[in-house]
């Protein structure tokens, strides 16, 4: 970042992304998500109330905005208020979303297939990315729980 006409805000946040070992990438989204924010409000981030995060978040999700640049904007949020402002009361109420994950295309249950058929796909080499995890799996269904006292 160039010291040509930063602001004392925008340096602190750096400073403190600098300390925390951000990388270049994070730290470069974390300013152009507060950039952006500010130039929501059209005044400086550090007068912002709940209310105007809690708008920003709905215009991001009313434009379409996937679940990934949601996390991300919050995450800076509240790096932002948290770190750099000290005003955790703002930020407090705001949630990251969860996107369900999708198994992959080769066992989803959706084709039919059952137990036998599962088995099978993990001892091909393609679909098991671990296959010293899955034949350890086989064994330990093979030999039955173990009974210690």
């Amino acid at each position: 970042m160039t010291d040509e006409a930063m602001s004392p805000l925008r340096r602190r946040m750096i400073e403190d992304m600098t300390i925390r070992k951000f990388a270049p990438k994070t730290q470069q989204g974390y300013i152009r998500t507060i950039k952006d924010f500010a130039a929501f409000l059209g005044r400086s981030p550090d007068t912002a109330s709940f209310e105007d995060v809690r708008r920003f978040q709905l215009l991001l999700a009313a434009s379409g905005a996937h679940i990934p640049i949601l996390n991300r904007t919050v995450a800076a949020l509240r790096f932002f208020f948290r770190v750099t402002l000290r005003r955790s009361d703002i930020i407090e109420p705001t949630t990251f979303l969860h996107e369900p994950r999708k198994l992959p295309g080769s066992v989803r249950p959706s084709r039919g297939m059952g137990p036998d058929t599962f088995i099978g796909t993990l001892r091909s080499p393609p679909s098991a990315p671990f296959p010293g995890t899955c034949s350890g799996c086989l064994f330990r269904s093979r030999t039955g729980p173990s009974r210690t006292k």
